[in-house]
């Protein structure tokens, strides 16, 4: 397909540029409408795969892309154009299928993670639960297509989610790695590309376990603060009494290496 037919194709499976211009009188969750540029210039340096225009690949990735921004930012679900409002379902490693107000309500984050050790769902809404992600990685939490196993009206896809640890998740220390997911989705579509539903599937253990890694900020100050504490006390003569040995030393670390005599 060249780049005159992929023009002929429905809007919500071109490129997002296209799509948000083409919005207008939309009700976004923020006020206005998202600004994907730094999102765009990291996409052009790190992305593995470079699909041609017009390609399912593409085709694929532009469909989601387009999904995303209207999950994330769209609160009129009669506004959304990349699902059929009414029939639409989207369920994660074989879970409940939710509907669309569900994903208005909650959103992705909260329905594709759920109730795990380092993450609650059920203690989130759609704003903390967006936050915790958007400050862990200030730029970006990037997505692609990596590849795609099956035509259309049943797509079958492997997907890559990535990006670079430097803010902190909850109270956690930022390890600067880059975190990246690879999972599978199965999307059934219409005849002209609306999704009908949406399945995920991918292992979020691992994913928050590199979130989690870095142990809780101020740990290793209270353990300096701990360890100071101890020696302070030794040299001001706190704890035990000393012995005439210990104190002829002047070493206040002397009590912990001399063993005691007592049993």
């Amino acid at each position: 397909m060249n780049a005159t037919q992929s023009q002929d194709l429905p809007l919500w499976v071109q490129d997002r540029d296209k799509v948000l211009e083409s919005f207008t009188d939309v009700e976004w969750r923020y006020g206005k409408p998202p600004d994907y540029t730094l999102s765009k210039e990291n996409l052009a340096k790190e992305s593995i795969c470079k699909h041609v225009e017009g390609s399912l690949e593409a085709i694929v990735q532009n469909l989601v892309r387009t999904f995303d921004i209207e999950a994330n930012f769209k609160v009129n679900p009669q506004q959304w154009v990349s699902v059929v409002q009414d029939k639409f379902r989207m369920s994660t490693n074989g879970g409940s299928g939710y509907e669309l107000s569900k994903l208005v309500e909650s959103g992705t984050y909260k329905l594709l993670i759920g109730d795990t050790q380092h993450y609650k769902a059920s203690e989130e809404n759609f704003e903390t639960s967006t936050n915790l992600f958007h400050t862990a990685f200030p730029n970006g939490f990037l997505w692609e297509v990596l590849e795609v196993f099956s035509s259309p009206p049943t797509i079958a896809f492997k997907w890559r989610h990535w990006g670079h640890f430097n803010g902190s998740y909850k109270d956690y220390t930022p390890t600067g790695e880059t975190v990246e997911i690879i999972g599978m989705s199965v999307v059934r579509v219409t005849d002209d590309l609306k999704i009908l539903s949406l399945e995920h599937y991918f292992d979020n253990t691992k994913f928050l376990a590199k979130l989690t890694a870095g142990g809780k900020q101020g740990t290793s100050q209270r353990q300096r603060t701990s360890f100071w504490g101890i020696v302070k006390r030794l040299w001001s003569g706190g704890g035990k009494q000393e012995t005439d040995e210990q104190q002829a030393t002047g070493c206040p670390f002397k009590k912990i290496f001399v063993p005691s005599t007592s049993r």
